[in-house]
């Protein structure tokens, strides 16, 4: 089964630095029906103000990915870890039993992300924080760019992340077509952060969502020049 939800439909959050779009119940936003898939619990889509970002505040137990699609992202905790990861390349942070952090767009335009929270296998995991570049050209199918998969198709170089579950990045050229094999005990959820696309079947604009359950496999279409972010989750 899968069940588009446009960028029009998802929750939304406004101030004079933070435009965010919530596919899944987030902050003020609640919908009974999008309360995630499978241990994936958020999924926001923010663009961020020059100069801005967010001031130090504390998470636990939570594996928490940020993929960059537009400018960079500073991260800041307590820690002691410090980076800039930019567009194209992923920052994992394990909450575990407790981190505070910060993150800033330090650049001179706006910059967006996704930010993707998922459960982990266990509470009490040490914290920590880590960051990876990534080719920029992706036209061979979907990478693994965070992974705690223990089965199924992993990558060395993915961030490891404590979960069996997978982040995935797809680039691909009008006219491509890759099939990827879920399975059907497990879920997915993915966005294409530009072109159109259809997915077995169904055509999703940029940054429309497509929930996945129950499906052997997802034939992957790319109408226009596309790049596509999946998280594969039990």
């Amino acid at each position: 089964m899968i069940e588009k939800r446009s960028f029009d439909s998802l929750g939304a959050f406004q101030n004079d630095w933070l435009n965010a779009k919530h596919h899944f119940s987030f902050g003020h936003y609640h919908d009974p029906n999008r309360m995630g898939v499978g241990v994936l619990r958020v999924w926001n889509d923010d663009t961020i103000k020059a100069g801005a970002g967010f001031d130090p505040h504390p998470h636990n137990d939570m594996e928490i990915i940020t993929y960059v699609r537009k400018g960079a992202i500073t991260h800041k905790d307590i820690l002691g870890n410090e980076g800039r990861t930019v567009a194209g390349d992923v920052q994992v942070m394990h909450a575990g039993t407790g981190i505070v952090h910060a993150e800033y767009n330090l650049e001179p335009g706006e910059t967006q992300i996704f930010q993707i929270w998922i459960l982990p296998d266990r509470s009490g995991h040490a914290p920590g924080w880590g960051a990876k570049e990534f080719p920029k050209e992706r036209t061979d199918g979907f990478r693994t760019l965070a992974s705690g998969r223990t089965t199924g198709e992993t990558a060395a170089d993915a961030l490891p992340i404590n979960q069996d579950a997978a982040v995935l990045g797809a680039k691909l050229n009008a006219g491509d077509e890759v099939t990827y094999t879920i399975g059907r005990d497990r879920k997915a959820y993915l966005v294409p952060t530009v072109g159109k696309v259809e997915i077995n079947g169904e055509v999703l604009n940029p940054r429309d969502g497509l929930a996945v359950t129950e499906e052997e496999a997802l034939v992957v279409k790319a109408l226009e020049d596309t790049e596509i972010i999946m998280v594969d989750v039990p």
